[in-house]
């Protein structure tokens, strides 16, 4: 791959996993690749999850044990990027503070308590959930967290439609908002 397609590529691969690759262009170009590869990258992410789900159950550990190593290895898989993301929305939506100060909860590295609240209800429904489907068969594990990994990491890439403003005129979302 080669141009805005192939960097596109790096960057989003960069963005969204622990994947080490060299990330030579950050540019708007670039950076709309990187959101259209983003629900590719979420089924890949989804792939990883099911498989490690499926494989647990096959070896005997209970359905929910197994679904829990799986999100959990989904999650290191993608730096917990997109928990991180849903902890600081709801930290700064939970703040009931007028925009520019919901802004700046979000930008804070620590978690508050609507931020830990929200985590353990979503990895929480994400556990049950991909544990029913390993009950069912593996490959009903498998099929669902690629369809949940691709459908979440669409989001991404509606978000950068045109008449979605970014949040903030600096970072990512300011680069890649209108893409």
């Amino acid at each position: 791959m080669s141009g805005a397609v192939g960097a596109g590529a790096r960057l989003a691969v960069g963005t969204f996993t622990v994947v080490p690759v060299r990330v030579e262009r950050v540019d708007r170009a670039a950076a709309r690749w990187a959101m259209l590869w983003a629900p590719a990258l979420g089924a890949l992410a989804g792939a990883l999850t099911g498989a490690v789900a499926a494989v647990g159950t096959a070896a005997g550990l209970p359905a929910a044990l197994a679904a829990l190593l799986g999100v959990g290895a989904g999650a290191l898989f993608t730096r917990g990027l997109h928990l991180d993301g849903l902890a600081d929305l709801a930290d700064g939506l939970g703040s009931a503070r007028p925009a520019a100060g919901a802004l700046e909860v979000m930008r804070r590295s620590d978690i508050g308590p609507f931020g830990v609240i929200t985590l353990v209800v979503v990895l929480g429904a994400q556990v049950l959930a991909l544990g029913r489907l390993a009950e069912v068969s593996p490959g009903a594990v498998l099929a669902g967290a690629v369809a949940a990994g691709a459908a979440g990491r669409t989001a991404i890439t509606w978000a950068c439609t045109p008449g979605v403003p970014a949040a903030r005129p600096e970072g990512l979302g300011a680069l890649v908002a209108g893409t």
